[in-house]
């Protein structure tokens, strides 16, 4: 009880320290504390952040909703905060058009996370022609030389598929898992196909004497022929999707999207966004080197935990340009 209370005493001490030394500020400067942010922080997560942080810890309710507005209603906010603030617009213009782009990243990245959530929410289902096309692309584009000879078929465990029939492998990710595989597949066509066929086909190994020493026999047996044991892709895939999906909804990946995203992150970033982390985890499974495939939560958790820790530097872009890995191609 002692330490809650002490606890509780330290919170409303900060709180009222704060807003009295913001009080101090604004009176020494003449600048209200998004003026601040606005005119000494470049654009991007650094800048967009701050500003998002500064308007939820407000003590008015304007501001605090501001973060919540619909993007038409963006314009008429900004006004009604230049009001509130007591910022003539004339001898300020850049702070309206900053805290515009700002909000722009701000909801939209809100409206990006209920986009994402729609899909994975919604279930495959294979009465629904277009479920069924996207799926029949999947195939097409990582197989093009090899057609499918019925829709049922032992052939789907070629693109790493668990069964005969794919729909039972999208229920952790719904149609969200399936949205990513097929964007992967047809706009990173090439590098898509490239980490199908290491995943089918590992590299061979030599292993030194020191790690051969080092291992037992068993070991050694499942060693000697691979650089890194495969995996399925497809369901290495819907994986990735909910590794997003968690990045996303933490708001870890505000940093990458405020840093790209020039307005609202849409769609196309996050799918982009699965893409580069495809990419990534294969070459980190490669060096990795996996025993088996019974390690790939650790791997994964491995590679999540560098993920985030990329991501709390404010200037990070996982992927600026939204470019396909060229690595993979020369490894």
């Amino acid at each position: 009880f002692a330490r809650m209370f002490v606890q509780v005493c330290l919170y409303f001490y900060c709180k009222c320290l704060w807003r009295c030394l913001k009080f101090v500020v604004r009176k020494l400067t003449g600048q209200c504390e998004l003026q601040r942010i606005c005119y000494n922080t470049k654009p991007g997560a650094a800048r967009t952040m701050k500003i998002e942080a500064s308007l939820k810890g407000s003590k008015s309710k304007r501001l605090q909703t501001s973060v919540n507005v619909h993007p038409d209603a963006i314009e008429k906010t900004i006004d009604d905060i230049m009001e509130l603030k007591r910022i003539n617009p004339d001898i300020n213009p850049q702070l309206g058009v900053s805290l515009q782009a700002c909000l722009l990243q701000i909801v939209g990245y809100r409206n990006l996370i209920a986009e994402v959530e729609k899909l994975r929410r919604e279930p495959y289902d294979s009465e629904n022609p277009q479920h069924e096309e996207m799926l029949l692309k999947l195939w097409k584009c990582l197989k093009p030389n090899s057609p499918l000879k019925a829709r049922i078929s032992k052939q789907w465990c070629e693109i790493g598929f668990q069964g005969d029939d794919p729909k039972t492998d999208f229920r952790g990710m719904g149609l969200l898992g399936l949205y990513n595989l097929v964007y992967f597949a047809e706009w990173d066509t090439e590098i898509a196909q490239q980490v199908l066929t290491d995943s089918l086909h590992p590299k061979y190994r030599e292993v030194t004497k020191k790690e051969l020493s080092q291992l037992s026999k068993a070991e050694w047996e499942k060693k000697k022929f691979d650089k890194a044991i495969g995996y399925s892709f497809a369901i290495v895939g819907i994986n990735i999707t909910d590794l997003a999906y968690n990045l996303l909804v933490s708001g870890a990946l505000k940093t990458h999207f405020y840093n790209v995203a020039p307005e609202a992150p849409t769609l196309t970033h996050f799918q982009q966004t699965f893409c580069y982390l495809m990419h990534e985890f294969h070459k980190f499974w490669i060096d990795e080197d996996p025993l088996d495939i019974m390690e790939f939560n650790r791997v994964r958790e491995k590679f999540y935990k560098r993920i985030l820790r990329q991501l709390q530097n404010p200037e990070m872009a996982l992927c600026p340009h939204f470019a396909a890995s060229e690595s993979l191609i020369n490894m």
